[in-house]
Parts: structure tokens; C-alpha cells; sequence
């Protein structure tokens, strides 16, 4: 794994260059910082899906 990677940190709340922090403190690795920058954007949004994913299954019955 290269140091040059990107993650958030949910400690610090920020966006850091390599593993700095612990990993059960750290979303990632993404591209870039910007990236990194909207882990929880991202990760909400992916819940919304599998959540829609779902109901959408469990309406099916």
C-alpha cells in the first residue's frame, strides 16, 4: 500500500495522506483527497441505495 493514498479520518475529521491514523478511525483508501473530502457523502449515498435496494426487494412479497 502506498503512503500516497487517501483517507478519512472519523477522529480527526479530515482528510489524510497515508495511514496515519488507526484503521478503525480510517474510510478508504480513495484516489485523492477530494475524494477523501466526501467519504461520508459517499457513504450515506451508498446506504440510501442498498436501502432503497431493499425496500424495494421487500415490497416484492
Amino acid at each position: 500500500m502506498a503512503d500516497s493514498e487517501w483517507y478519512y479520518c472519523l477522529k480527526h475529521h479530515r482528510a489524510e495522506q497515508g495511514k496515519r491514523c488507526w484503521f478503525g478511525d480510517r474510510m478508504g483508501p480513495y484516489p485523492d483527497q477530494a475524494t477523501a473530502e466526501h467519504a461520508l457523502e459517499i457513504a450515506q449515498a451508498r446506504n440510501k441505495r442498498e436501502d432503497d435496494r431493499d425496500r424495494a426487494w421487500r415490497e416484492d412479497d
